[in-house]
Protein backbone atom coordinates (compact mmCIF):
# COMPACT_ATOMS: atom_id res chain seq x y z
CA UNK A 1 0.00 0.00 0.00
CA UNK A 2 1.05 3.80 -1.19
CA UNK A 3 0.84 6.47 0.88
CA UNK A 4 -1.64 9.26 -0.56
CA UNK A 5 -0.53 12.28 -2.53
CA UNK A 6 -0.79 15.30 -0.19
CA UNK A 7 -2.08 18.27 -2.11
CA UNK A 8 -0.28 21.60 -2.19
CA UNK A 9 -1.78 24.54 -0.46
CA UNK A 10 -2.49 27.43 -2.70
CA UNK A 11 -0.53 30.44 -2.39
CA UNK A 12 -2.01 32.83 0.36
CA UNK A 13 -3.68 35.77 -1.60
CA UNK A 14 -1.59 38.91 -1.76
CA UNK A 15 -3.37 41.92 -0.31
CA UNK A 16 -3.97 45.16 -2.00
CA UNK A 17 -2.34 48.47 -1.04
CA UNK A 18 -4.73 51.06 0.13
CA UNK A 19 -5.41 53.64 -1.86
CA UNK A 20 -5.23 57.31 -0.67
CA UNK A 21 -7.92 59.79 0.25
CA UNK A 22 -6.08 63.04 0.89
CA UNK A 23 -4.13 64.61 -2.25
CA UNK A 24 -2.56 67.90 -3.54
CA UNK A 25 -4.84 70.85 -4.36
CA UNK A 26 -4.98 71.79 -8.29
CA UNK A 27 -5.36 75.31 -6.73
CA UNK A 28 -2.74 76.51 -4.14
CA UNK A 29 -0.89 73.48 -4.63
CA UNK A 30 -0.57 72.57 -1.23
CA UNK A 31 0.10 68.78 -0.74
CA UNK A 32 -2.12 66.63 1.85
CA UNK A 33 -4.95 69.63 1.89
CA UNK A 34 -8.08 67.93 -0.15
CA UNK A 35 -9.96 65.39 1.62
CA UNK A 36 -12.60 63.22 -0.15
CA UNK A 37 -15.74 62.20 1.22
CA UNK A 38 -18.15 59.89 0.54
CA UNK A 39 -22.06 59.99 1.07
CA UNK A 40 -23.08 56.40 -0.34
CA UNK A 41 -26.62 57.78 1.23
CA UNK A 42 -26.99 60.58 -0.79
CA UNK A 43 -24.74 59.21 -3.85
CA UNK A 44 -22.73 62.29 -3.32
CA UNK A 45 -18.46 62.52 -3.45
CA UNK A 46 -17.06 65.58 -2.32
CA UNK A 47 -13.27 66.53 -2.62
CA UNK A 48 -12.39 69.73 -0.87
CA UNK A 49 -9.07 71.88 0.22
CA UNK A 50 -8.89 73.30 4.04
CA UNK A 51 -6.47 75.40 2.87
CA UNK A 52 -8.09 77.61 -0.25
CA UNK A 53 -11.47 76.14 0.56
CA UNK A 54 -12.33 74.48 -3.07
CA UNK A 55 -14.26 72.41 -3.71
CA UNK A 56 -15.98 69.90 -5.64
CA UNK A 57 -18.82 67.72 -6.03
CA UNK A 58 -19.73 64.75 -7.53
CA UNK A 59 -22.40 61.69 -8.34
CA UNK A 60 -20.89 58.36 -7.18
CA UNK A 61 -21.96 54.27 -7.44
CA UNK A 62 -21.12 51.97 -5.38
CA UNK A 63 -17.38 51.03 -6.54
CA UNK A 64 -16.43 54.84 -6.41
CA UNK A 65 -13.18 55.47 -4.48
CA UNK A 66 -12.09 58.58 -3.60
CA UNK A 67 -8.91 58.79 -5.88
CA UNK A 68 -11.82 58.54 -8.43
CA UNK A 69 -13.72 61.76 -6.83
CA UNK A 70 -10.23 63.78 -6.82
CA UNK A 71 -9.50 62.44 -10.76
CA UNK A 72 -12.50 64.17 -12.22
CA UNK A 73 -11.69 67.40 -10.45
CA UNK A 74 -8.94 67.17 -11.78
CA UNK A 75 -10.07 66.42 -15.91
CA UNK A 76 -12.59 69.21 -15.01
CA UNK A 77 -10.08 72.01 -14.13
CA UNK A 78 -8.07 70.91 -17.28
CA UNK A 79 -11.00 70.90 -19.55
CA UNK A 80 -12.09 74.62 -18.12
CA UNK A 81 -8.61 75.74 -18.97
CA UNK A 82 -8.18 74.23 -22.40
CA UNK A 83 -11.50 76.23 -22.77
CA UNK A 84 -10.41 79.32 -21.60
CA UNK A 85 -7.26 78.52 -24.13
CA UNK A 86 -9.60 77.86 -26.79
CA UNK A 87 -11.56 81.58 -26.27
CA UNK A 88 -8.65 83.70 -25.82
Amino acid sequence: MGKRKSTAKPPPKKRMDKLDTVFCCPFCNHGSSVECRIDMKNLIGEASCRICLESFSTTVNALTEPIDIYSEWIDECEKVNNLEDDGA
